[in-house]
């Protein structure tokens, strides 16, 4: 984890204390349900819980020796008790106890990013009504398409985030398992009412089979969720970064007083935060590969998948929840400019009104084949003048598409001049706007 792009609130769910004390809670959580079934006296079990803790700096000078963490933590725990300590850890394995703490430390940093994904969808829902008719161009292939609005960028967000939410929600369920069935997995050792018990104290839910270890593909459905969130999150990133291109400037990033852009050069404002996010974006896509590879453990187990999980648990959750708060603070802060979105909207002499006019000609008879031909022969006189760099108004500020289409004869006899300017009308394009929002936010 590295502190820059790290938050306090998840960063503490992945600490030495939080990872021990998360131990602790299982091996307590087995001692009651041990109790419970009448196995170990209930005077040791009330010690045990009482009194049961541990020493970091203990566990470590013991695992220097014992070059086993979970032996070394059991150990440090009994030091803490007295003859009772005999019950701790009593018919379990090192992954019994690991697992299920690991499930405890998911469940609640997932719960985190769930409130995280929450925030950011309320963020976008706000700046979505605020600009549901804000008009902007359309982009294909980062050419001009169509007028459409902001709003309905904002919306397409939103209805992603929300299958985001849907998928980490069943994702916590598929994580949410603990076990407690011995060394195999056979529960040779222990009555399988000991991990229902167990399960039940901590919250969890038994895994219906287990071997040794609990398997990683619910591991690898939480990598490739994080990942697939991150890639929406490096979308809506990517968008606001070309936004920014001076070319464009249609929205920035939130530029405070003071904010410095460039060691050189002083007049720059960069999109330094969405950047950020696109390289955040990468890592968290990363780790999901070592998670998948870990799916493949040999037999019952082997331990190729526990130093990986060292690395990628932690830096997966701390970097997914630093990022959503990122692009968080991106959106609800974000410099809309509508009079930039017009100005280029209107930059290709009304262009963007091709489709309309292509489409109200086949209603007069007109072939698909004869109409593509008209309306984009038009088209192509008024591309030459923006590759020349001329304007595409006349002196009246009348687009020059329109005044070719009313030029041209053939078409003239299809269309009156009052229907191809009724073609050049901003309001077909947002007659459904309300609708869609109405779908989107109900």
């Amino acid at each position: 984890m590295i502190d820059r792009y790290s938050r306090p609130e998840m960063a503490d769910k992945w600490t030495y204390q939080a990872k021990y004390q998360a131990w602790l809670d299982v091996e307590i959580a087995v001692v009651k349900a041990w109790a419970k079934l009448g196995k170990i006296p209930k005077a040791d079990a009330k010690k045990i819980v009482k009194n049961a803790g541990f020493d970091i700096t203990r566990i470590d000078e013991i695992e220097a020796v014992t070059r086993h963490d979970l032996i070394a933590f059991t150990t440090s725990v009994s030091e803490t008790l007295g003859s009772e300590s005999r019950w701790f850890h009593y018919g379990m394995t090192s992954s019994d106890t690991v697992d299920t703490a690991v499930a405890l430390q998911m469940t609640s940093s997932l719960d985190l990013v769930i409130k995280d994904v929450k925030m950011i969808m309320k963020s976008i829902k706000k700046r979505a009504k605020e600009h549901k008719m804000t008009l902007m161009v359309g982009r294909s292939h980062g050419i001009h398409g169509e007028p459409i609005t902001f709003g309905l960028v904002l919306a397409v967000w939103y209805d992603e985030m929300k299958r985001h939410l849907d998928n980490l929600k069943q994702t916590r369920k598929v994580i949410a398992v603990g076990q407690v069935s011995g060394a195999m997995g056979n529960f040779a050792h222990a009555p399988l009412e000991l991990e229902e018990f167990t399960c039940k104290e901590l919250g969890l839910k038994p895994a219906p089979a287990s071997n040794q270890v609990i398997q990683r593909d619910r591991y690898a459905r939480l990598a490739t969720t994080l990942a697939l969130m991150a890639s929406t999150i490096e979308k809506f990133a990517v968008q606001v970064r070309h936004w920014q291109r001076t070319e464009v400037y249609e929205c920035e990033e939130y530029f405070a007083k003071g904010q410095k852009g460039s060691s050189a050069m002083p007049h720059k404002r960069n999109p330094i935060l969405t950047e950020n996010i696109t390289g955040l974006a990468r890592m968290i896509r990363a780790y999901a590969t070592p998670a998948m590879e870990n799916v493949a453990l040999w037999h019952e187990r082997d331990i190729s998948h526990s130093s990986t999980e060292r690395f990628w648990l932690p830096d997966a959750f701390v970097t997914t929840d630093f990022m959503l708060h990122r692009m968080n603070n991106v959106i609800a802060n974000l410099t809309v400019m509508p009079e930039n979105m017009m100005k280029n909207l209107n930059l290709t002499g009304g262009l963007v009104f091709s489709q309309r006019v292509l489409l109200e000609l086949p209603l007069q008879g007109v072939s698909r084949e004869d109409a593509y031909r008209i309306v984009q022969r038009n088209a192509m006189k008024v591309w030459e003048k923006i590759q020349a760099g001329e304007s595409t108004t006349n002196k009246k500020g009348e687009s020059l598409y329109l005044l070719h289409l009313l030029a041209d004869k053939e078409l003239r006899k299809s269309l009156s001049e009052e229907q191809i300017r009724e073609c050049f009308s901003f309001d077909y394009y947002t007659k459904n706007v309300d609708n869609i929002f109405k779908r989107v936010f109900k």
